[in-house]
């Protein structure tokens, strides 16, 4: 797993000036805020905001000079996605914290190339501009498995050592069971998970973290991974 350390009274100039500490942020499963005791509490929320638009899925707490429980340090296993759907199984919903960079629910039907879908933001906007951001994609539609790896072969050949963070739940053609995919870097994996459960929504959730990646691109091209979409037509 991976802590990180964000100092509040520091932290502003630093994400604003610094790419490796906004690296920092996107790598993390777990981070820890020290210092917001010199801050502020509108600089406290505006720095958890901001940081929890950088990533999402990692949790943030506070921390007063050094004092951390330990269950907070060991075995998160925040790599290991099985066992955090285990520890969470909400771990890959939404988490209403209007992070604008995710993706709408792919429930649009088979003509998901419309220009209306091209899943951009609401005109919200940000006091940052973070190079640093995250977006996920869903689908009730299940994956063609060579199309889908033919697809993060290419994506990851090219996008790689932008991409910090991707992992997801998948829902394969041909498999009952889960599909647990997760990676760093050109480093990519997935493995056979649990069983979908009797009555179980089959869906998938995929989740990225990185620096100024395509959104559309990943998004428009992992529909037309879908079984039934118009590139298999």
């Amino acid at each position: 797993s991976v802590l990180t350390l964000v100092d509040a009274k520091h932290a502003a100039q630093q994400l604003n000036d610094r790419q490796e500490a906004r690296r920092q942020v996107g790598f993390a499963d777990q981070i820890f805020i020290s210092k917001s005791e010199l801050v502020s509490a509108e600089e406290t929320e505006a720095l958890i905001h901001r940081l929890k638009h950088m990533n999402p899925r990692a949790p943030q707490q506070k921390v007063h000079f050094g004092e951390v429980p330990l269950s907070s340090v060991f075995d998160l296993r925040g790599f290991n996605l099985n066992a955090k759907l285990d520890i969470d199984p909400d771990f890959l919903k939404e988490d209403g914290h209007g992070d604008h960079d995710h993706a709408h629910d792919h429930e649009h039907g088979e003509h998901c190339d419309h220009p209306s879908h091209a899943h951009e933001s609401h005109g919200h906007h940000h006091h940052h501009d973070d190079d640093v951001k995250s977006f996920a994609f869903k689908s009730d539609r299940p994956f063609d498995a060579a199309k889908l790896e033919d697809f993060l072969g290419a994506i990851v050949n090219i996008y790689g050592p932008r991409m910090l963070r991707y992992k997801g739940v998948l829902h394969m053609q041909g498999t009952d069971r889960k599909v647990i995919f997760q990676g760093v870097h050109q480093l990519m994996g997935s493995d056979l998970g649990p069983l979908w459960a009797e009555g179980e929504l089959r869906s998938s959730k995929m989740v990225f973290i990185g620096i100024d990646l395509p959104r559309d691109i990943f998004l428009q091209g992992l529909e037309q991974c879908l079984v039934g979409s118009a590139a298999q037509a």
